[in-house]
Parts: C-alpha cells; structure tokens; sequence
C-alpha cells in the first residue's frame, strides 16, 4: 500500500503543483522526482528537448505529468508551457524546482507555510534565497546575482536578496496573464519585475542550496548575463519614463498634495540626515550636465544609496526650462573660477573663436557643474537636515 505523501493534503487545499522544467540533467533527474514524490503527487515536469537518457526516466514515473519539446526551446519557454499546463489542469499556484538537485524537497514547507499565511485579497511570488555569501557558492553566480539584485530595486524598489534562484512560488493567474516576451534565463527575471510591476508582493523566502563540484549547468555567463543586461536596460527605461512617474501620480492622487508630502516626505519614518540627503541627491543629479539622463540617474543612485526616491526625483527637476539657462551660465562661471581664468560676468562671442577655445569652455562647464552640484547640494542637505529635526523634534513633543 502506497503511503499518502507527506504534504499532499496541503498542495491539493492550495491547489499549487510543482513545475520541473529540465534539459540533459540524466544524472540528477531520477533522484529529484524520486524525493519530490515522496511530499506530494502534484508535480508536472517539462522535458525541454533533452538528448540524453531523459525521456527513459520519465517513463519510469507514470504518476507525473510529462510533456516533451521535440527540441531545445529554453528554460523560458518550458516555464511558460507549464504555467499554462498547470493552470488547466486547475492549480492556483506552481513552486519551480531545477532538475540539477541543488534544492531541498525539505523546503517545500517554506513556501506552503507562506501560502497558508497569505492575506486574503492580496498574491504573492515568492523567490527562494539561497544565502549567496555561504562557503561553496560559486564566484560568478554571487556576481550576477549581486548585479541582478540591484537593477532589480532600481527598477521596482524592492530589495531581494537572491533574484535569480529557481526555487520559486508562482501564482498562475498573474504569471499567465502577463505578456512575456523572453524564453530563456531571463525569463525568471522578466517575471518578477512585472510582477512587482503589477503589486504583487514579491519576496524571499530562505531555503538550503547544495552545489555539486560537477553539476550540470547550461547557463551560458556571456550570452545569458548579456540578454540579462538587455532586459534590465529595458526595464531602466519602462520604469524611469513610465511606471515610476505612474505610481508617483497614482500615489499623489489617491492621497492628495496635503497628504502626499506630510506621509511620503514629512512624516517620512526615515531619520532627518536621510531626508535631507533625497534632496540634496535631487539637487546635485539636475544640475550636472546629463541632460536626458537626469531621471535615470537620480533613481539609480537613489537606489543605491537607500534614499527617498520620490523625494530625490522631484528635487531632480530643479533642471526646468527657466532655470536651464541661470544653472548653465553659474557652472560656466564656476568652471572658470576654477580652471583660474576668472569671474567674467559676459559670455562674449569672440571668448569661442577657436575649437580649442569651444573645448576648453565646455570642459570649464563640466568643472563647474560639478562643483555647483556640490556645493549646491550640500547647503541644501544642511538646510534641510536642519529643517527636518526641528519638524521631528516638534513631532515627538507634541502631545
């Protein structure tokens, strides 16, 4: 008499499946079902074309869904067939395991616990995080997965700490209702951006990570971190010209200008310093001479630095059409202060009557700039730090 598997009871209330997608992985393959089996019946495996023993061991496991590419189409497009096979078959949620037995059937509980205690109303995705930094992970892949985890909060403000584990927790509605394009790697990444996109709670969850010194990978570092790379310049772009300036008016309308900056700058929990430096990034991104770049760039660094991105994105827009021309012709002067030729209060055209003096001049611009920048942004910072612990200060006396 078979025994019920060990978490069967909790797959079918969830009504989640888990989702193998695999490719040449003869050597690890066997044993991964085998364990999986061993906590639930729920398990749909995607053959990606494989051209080893793959298909014989399949047929060795009759109570699996299987379904087979006739030829390798990659990760993304087995991913996309099983997120639409698991829908059919009536699944609400699908967990991702690789094929090369670096996961923990054991962790399966994890993301069901998580399942369980969802709010109602709200959908989550969940990414397994695999602890990087841990002895045994291999150099490259904390070096892509650093570099991911990045683009990734400049890109949606979420911090995760692992993005590209294919450990994972799916909700097949929202997955499969979104307009993917990849079909590779980059798909797992393409995923959760939109979905983030889309307000779904995307988080990590932690889960052991066994790394075999021979394990079969078909991850290319060159060609697959390069579509990477590609994907995320795309996503720089939707976001920094579109869904950022969307969720901040969406964000300002719902709570009017009143509202707005008293909880989203004011009453912000973030210490003074921290509020200050919003601004004095904004301040410092709109004056240097990037223009065009000006919104990626204060997202980015805002980013990077932990800091209020609404906040340092207006403040950016000191950079409008009637400020253009005072900011240009203070860097100018600046620059030459700087550079020792003086403070000149006329621009005369004959100061550019050679190319090198066209150079120099822009190069004196430059100079100023940044320096203006600077101290632009510091005296604000100053102002503003002083503003906001005062404002705090009445708060925590207030009654």
């Amino acid at each position: 008499m078979n025994q019920t598997p060990i978490y069967q009871s909790r797959f079918e209330a969830l009504n989640c499946c888990i989702l193998i997608p695999t490719y040449n992985n003869e050597k690890t393959l066997g044993g991964v079902l085998q364990d999986l089996l061993l906590y639930t019946a729920n398990i749909l495996v995607v053959n990606d074309g494989s051209t080893d023993a793959t298909r014989d061991i399949l047929k060795d496991f009759q109570e699996i869904n299987v379904h087979h590419f006739q030829e390798n189409k990659g990760k993304g497009e087995a991913l996309k067939h099983g997120f639409k096979v698991a829908e059919d078959l009536g699944y609400k949620y699908a967990i991702t395991i690789d094929s090369d037995g670096q996961h923990y059937p054991d962790d399966l509980d994890i993301f069901l616990t998580q399942l369980e205690e969802k709010k109602e109303g709200t959908e989550i995705l969940l990414v397994g995080d695999r602890n990087m930094g841990q002895d045994g992970i291999p150099g490259k892949s904390t070096t892509g997965n650093k570099f991911s985890n990045f683009w990734f909060l400049v890109v949606t403000g979420t911090q995760l700490t692992d993005t590209q584990s294919g450990y994972r927790l799916y909700p097949l509605k929202v997955v499969n209702n979104i307009k993917l394009y990849t079909n590779k790697f980059e798909l797992e990444i393409e995923i959760i951006v939109k979905a983030a996109w889309r307000k779904v709670k995307v988080r990590n969850v932690p889960i052991k990570v066994f790394y075999e010194e021979n394990r079969v990978t078909h991850f290319r570092p060159f060609w697959d971190i390069t579509r990477i790379t590609i994907l995320y310049i795309w996503f720089v772009l939707v976001s920094f010209f579109y869904i950022h300036p969307r969720d901040t008016y969406q964000d300002f309308r719902k709570k009017g200008y009143k509202r707005f900056w008293k909880e989203n700058i004011i009453k912000s929990q973030e210490p003074a310093h921290k509020k200050a430096a919003a601004i004095a990034l904004g301040v410092f991104v709109g004056i240097l001479p990037f223009w065009g770049l000006h919104t990626l760039l204060v997202f980015s660094l805002a980013a990077m630095f932990k800091l209020n991105k609404v906040v340092a994105f207006l403040f950016s827009n000191i950079s409008i059409p009637p400020l253009i021309p005072f900011i240009i012709y203070a860097s100018y002067q600046s620059g030459s202060l700087l550079t020792g030729r003086g403070f000149a209060w006329q621009l005369k055209p004959e100061d550019f009557d050679s190319t090198s003096d066209i150079f120099f001049g822009l190069w004196q611009y430059i100079i100023g700039s940044f320096a203006l920048a600077g101290i632009a942004a510091l005296l604000l910072w100053i102002v503003f730090y002083f503003l906001f612990s005062v404002t705090n200060q009445k708060q925590v006396i207030k009654p």
